[in-house]
């Protein structure tokens, strides 16, 4: 998957992973790391397979690494992570290769990526990765979690 290759060593990239990273050093609860949006994007992609929706499993994989990637802004700014990761999709899918159609149907999923209420089936199935990708059933924290429990996957299933 070149074109995921090229985002994932895009230094903008790694710079905002690793500002996650030191960003939740002390975080007793789930990280927001390449562990996570690579369980998301797989879970994504059997998603997209089951429901017989034909998108391109690199696009699939880059709405994973990006969905989250604003939580450096957040954790920054107080922006909301949904928003700022729209607009870096926009910013460094092109440079990836990506054409504006698949980046602006991925901006367009990272932005309603916390809710059910899109109409948009895409969107809807990465809400439910990012949810279904946390193993909120083995969390030696999970009592502490802020989370509603509606939300967390107690569990296994995909």
């Amino acid at each position: 998957m070149k074109r995921i290759d090229l985002l994932f060593a895009n230094p903008e990239y790694q710079n905002l992973l690793e500002y996650i990273k030191y960003a939740e050093r002390d975080r007793k609860f789930c990280r927001h790391d390449i562990r996570h949006f690579l369980d998301m994007s797989r879970l994504l992609y059997i998603y997209c397979l089951e429901e017989g929706l034909d998108i391109d499993k690199e696009l699939i994989y880059a709405i994973g690494l990006l969905h989250d990637i604003g939580r450096a802004e957040q954790y920054k700014s107080g922006r909301e992570h949904h928003l700022a990761g729209a607009e870096c999709a926009k910013k460094l899918m092109p440079l990836c290769g990506f054409t504006n159609e698949e980046t602006q149907r991925a901006a367009e999923a990272i932005l309603s990526h916390r809710s059910t209420e899109s109409g948009d089936i895409l969107a809807r199935l990465v809400y439910r990765a990012d949810k279904r990708s946390r193993l909120c059933f083995d969390c030696p924290a999970r009592d502490e979690c802020n989370w509603p429990r509606e939300k967390m996957n107690l569990e296994i299933d995909i």
